[in-house]
């Protein structure tokens, strides 16, 4: 029978350190949802004791998504470890998870400790921990380059008290794919009671080899990858989860394992997080890039209709990317578009189908036919349950090479009134984000990212929608937002909107979870 690799997925903790991909509350529920649904075994909710907003996401997912193991980071401290327990002890399978760096650099310069000190505190924090919660990970940060003798110590002790999974992490991406095989495979010679433990790793991705290294440790006998949804995290990365998992899916000949992903939600899934966090892959991203099943040179095209097999090694299918050509149009029906979101994977509340299809019409009055990317669009465009305290009611552009552009936007504010402003800027765009500041009052408010796609699966032209994304920041804190429209200069205000919709949720504080 072949071994069962357990997938911890630290998306909403280690990924949304990566710069750039904070997520509210409501899209780390979303995304902690279809993690779930997704098939991983841990989700890492966060790092309770970071801050009152990570502590009210750790416990709001622990209280609310069921049928998997949710964890919370935790330094080898009591303070921590408290945090992190008052975090998940309402969670169906809670787990805290401590680490404590053990390489000679790490604890020389950071932790300012002596081998044996560290040693006391890992076997004390452990137990300390054990006596709180029954599912307790340590990790070992910079393992990679930590003496092994000094490891072996380190991990027989604290599995004696009471830790039940060890994290062996390749914190700085240092490791090549044979030596941190080498390092699994000592650990398993050298510890007497590690048969008691199940072995982890956590891999960065500086040299590339995140993926690499995890893969080579399964072969050396890990029993839990530690991951992230598109690789996401800080620097150069995470070990990412669908690569993982479609390397061990499509090579079962080889690695001879199996997880409990399901792979047909990971396209689903991989687009649910970059809308969250607002950072889309590269075109070329291996399983889930827009390029990934795209053949264009002539011979490929020949080949893969002969057979598919010649150049495609595993379907679209099989990580959930539509394929079904029928599309929808403005005869289609409110029932129509609900078994199509459903069939894209989306789970949406009342209220939020009825402003999809509200603005799925309209999108069928501009175009003939609306694809599955169009309705994609649609969905990252219902904000995802945040109140519209702003929303476009109309604007008027003047522009061109030889005058200064002008907006004039109209909204509808939080009190329910529409409000008109004018401004000038540097472009369309940035006219109309100079009225939206004039109505809301946003002069505090710093555009830090933008980005335009051309959503048009189906047909190219001039129907095409255009998605927008944004990243505002006020007073050191970050939002995203997304817009679509077939308007470009519109989709732009919109998402605009949408950030500071979110900016204003989180803010203000109008609904609670």
């Amino acid at each position: 029978m072949a071994r069962r690799i357990k997938i911890f997925d630290t998306t909403l903790r280690d990924g949304e350190q990566s710069p750039g991909c904070s997520m509210n509350l409501k899209d780390k529920l979303d995304v902690a949802e279809s993690l779930a649904l997704l098939g991983v075994d841990i989700i890492e909710a966060g790092f309770a004791i970071c801050s009152p907003g990570d502590f009210q996401s750790v416990q709001a997912i622990s209280r609310q998504v069921r049928g998997v193991t949710v964890a919370s980071l935790a330094r080898a401290t009591e303070k921590d470890i408290d945090a992190a327990w008052d975090a998940v002890r309402d969670a169906e399978n809670p787990r805290i998870h401590i680490f404590l760096a053990t390489s000679p650099i790490h604890m020389e310069y950071k932790l300012k400790k002596t081998p044996d000190q560290v040693f006391e505190i890992a076997k004390t924090m452990a137990a300390y921990a054990r006596n709180k919660c029954g599912d307790i990970e340590f990790s070992l940060e910079d393992a990679s380059r930590s003496d092994p003798a000094f490891m072996y110590r380190i991990i027989e002790a604290v599995i004696n008290a009471g830790a039940s999974t060890i994290n062996i992490p390749d914190t700085v991406g240092y490791a090549e794919p044979e030596e941190f095989a080498g390092i699994i495979r000592g650990i398993k010679e050298n510890v007497p009671n590690i048969d008691r433990a199940v072995i982890s790793v956590h891999c960065h991705n500086d040299l590339g080899l995140a993926v690499a290294n995890s893969l080579a440790a399964v072969r050396a006998g890990a029993d839990q990858v530690e991951c992230t949804i598109n690789g996401l995290g800080e620097r150069a990365g995470n070990t990412s989860l669908e690569e993982v998992v479609m390397n061990l899916h499509t090579r079962k000949d080889y690695f001879d394992v199996v997880t409990g992903i399901d792979t047909t939600k990971i396209y689903q899934t991989s687009k649910k997080v970059s809308k969250a966090t607002g950072v889309r892959c590269q075109p070329n991203k291996a399983v889930v890039g827009e390029n990934a099943f795209a053949h264009e040179s002539g011979i490929h095209q020949h080949g893969v209709l002969a057979n598919r097999a010649t150049y495609e090694i595993m379907t679209p299918e099989s990580i959930g990317l539509p394929h079904n050509k029928m599309v929808l149009g403005k005869h289609s029906g409110r029932h129509a578009l609900e078994e199509r979101l459903s069939y894209l994977g989306y789970q949406v509340s009342e209220d939020q189908l009825n402003r999809i299809f509200t603005d799925f019409k309209d999108l069928a009055d501009k175009k003939k036919t609306v694809s599955d990317r169009d309705i994609e669009a649609l969905v990252s465009g219902a904000h995802g349950g945040i109140p519209e305290y702003y929303k476009l009611d109309r604007f008027v552009i003047n522009s061109g090479s030889s005058i200064t552009s002008t907006a004039i936007v109209r909204l509808k504010v939080k009190d329910g009134s529409l409000v008109e402003k004018v401004a000038i800027g540097d472009g369309p765009i940035d006219a109309s984000l100079n009225a939206v500041d004039k109505i809301i009052g946003g002069s505090e408010i710093k555009l830090e990212d933008f980005s335009l796609q051309i959503v048009d699966a189906v047909d190219t032209g001039a129907d095409a929608q255009g998605e927008t994304y944004m990243r505002i920041t006020r007073d050191g804190r970050t939002w995203n937002g997304n817009g679509v429209s077939t308007d470009v200069v519109e989709s732009g205000i919109k998402a605009y909107l949408s950030a500071i919709n979110a900016m204003t949720y989180e803010l203000e504080g109008a609904e609670k979870i």
